[in-house]
């Protein structure tokens, strides 16, 4: 009877024990998750390391590296800033906006490309051929230099077709609101979206999805064309003034 009595005097003891554990840890993660900080969530994982709540403190702490290396990213702004980012995220919340910021970069960077409006050398084979020697009669006679008449020439204007057009007029430029790896459809849904919050900035205009191969795979670019110069500064100006990608295309 004593045996049995001391028996179930352990076993509630140690039920007492449980429940007082699960209370305090419960009290400790509902701290934690008030302060909301790296340093705090690792205190709780440092204190209890197969918890009921280690895998959710776990997942909330790589949130909150992730959230504090962008913001570092962004006061910053660099192409290098957004490639260590990525390089240690790989595969997070904000790795697809660095991968658009770090294209912008690269397009923003590169020089344009230009066109050869004539040939500066002439070909052998279209070269000017030697002069044949005149007679020595007709050039005694060549000696004696003979005025030109006066004759008025006037200036003929130039043809409108053969001016030449001002890369400032209407149409000429574009505008890149990102790039993505995952396919064109990431594309058209980032263009959802942005003409859903910036409805007024888009108004009129229709995007285009241009894919690029590089050695990392495709990204597929959202693009705007057909853009005067005023507005294209205009929406990437806005945009941005929203920590939004925008890039200017030149003509």
């Amino acid at each position: 009877m004593v045996i049995m009595n001391k028996a179930c005097l352990a076993a509630a003891l140690a039920v007492a024990l449980a429940m007082s554990g699960c209370s305090r840890q419960q009290s400790d993660w509902e701290k934690t998750r008030t302060e909301n900080t790296p340093d705090a969530y690792e205190l709780f994982l440092k204190k209890y390391p197969k918890g009921e709540f280690t895998a959710q403190a776990q997942a909330r702490v790589k949130e909150l590296y992730e959230e504090r290396d962008w913001q570092k990213a962004r006061d910053t702004d660099t192409l290098e800033g957004y490639q260590a980012f990525l390089k240690q995220y790989p595969e997070g919340k904000w790795t697809e906006e660095a991968r658009i910021r770090v294209e912008n970069f690269t397009l923003a960077a590169a020089p344009p490309s230009t066109t050869p409006t004539g040939a500066d050398t002439v070909p052998p084979e279209t070269g000017p051929r030697p002069t044949p020697q005149k007679p020595a009669s007709a050039q005694k006679s060549a000696q004696k230099p003979v005025p030109a008449p006066k004759t008025a020439v006037s200036k003929v204007p130039a043809s409108p077709s053969t001016r030449p057009v001002s890369p400032k007029s209407s149409g000429a430029y574009g505008i890149q609101l990102g790039a993505f790896q995952s396919g064109a459809d990431a594309a058209n849904k980032r263009w959802a979206k942005l003409e859903r919050e910036y409805p007024k900035l888009f108004s009129g205009l229709s995007p285009k999805v241009s894919p690029k191969k590089g050695t990392s795979g495709t990204l597929y670019r959202l693009q705007v064309a057909s853009l005067s110069e005023a507005r294209a500064n205009s929406i990437c100006k806005a945009l941005k003034a929203h920590s939004q990608a925008c890039v200017l295309i030149h003509p």
